[in-house]
């Protein structure tokens, strides 16, 4: 055997030695794309069930929403309303107290009385003297307890 015949030998031997380890990668490489579509499969088989749920929330979820916008603008307008209805009774019940002929009547009955009084020189009176409020009895013709000990103090 030549020179040449042993350089065209080992290069074959090599070569065929190459593709082997060729065929032995690309193998592996098959292998791991038939497990690697395997655990797609698999992943999709789980997660279909999980995206129809969750289009089911969501759907849920919105009409929830819109039904709740618009128990909010009804509120919004019935509030609306309430206050319109207030302001107009509010309004009208003043104008009807400070109108009544009862209290005219009663204004005018305090007003004579006073003017008779200041007319024949008697004092005036301040009103009905002590008022009850709950436990504690206050008269408004006296000051509080601080103001007259500040009197008492100025005075000696």
């Amino acid at each position: 055997m030549t020179a040449g015949e042993l350089v065209v030998v080992v290069a074959a031997v090599l070569l065929s030695i190459g593709f082997a380890a060729l065929v032995v990668v690309l193998m592996r490489v098959l292998d791991a794309l038939r497990d690697m579509r395997r655990e797609v499969d698999d992943l999709k088989s789980e997660t279909r069930p999980l995206l129809v749920e969750l289009q089911e929330t969501t759907d849920e979820a919105r009409a929830t929403v819109d039904e709740a916008r618009s128990d909010l603008e009804r509120f919004d307008n019935v509030l609306g309303s309430a206050e319109a209805i207030g302001d107009a009774v509010s309004s009208r019940v003043a104008r009807t107290a400070f109108s009544s002929p009862m209290i005219k009547a009663a204004g005018f009955a305090r007003g004579t009385s006073r003017t008779i009084a200041r007319l024949r020189g008697q004092p005036l009176q301040r009103g009905p003297g002590p008022i009850e409020a709950g436990t504690k009895v206050l008269d408004v013709n006296e000051p509080p307890r601080e103001l007259r000990s500040r009197r008492r103090r100025r005075r000696a």
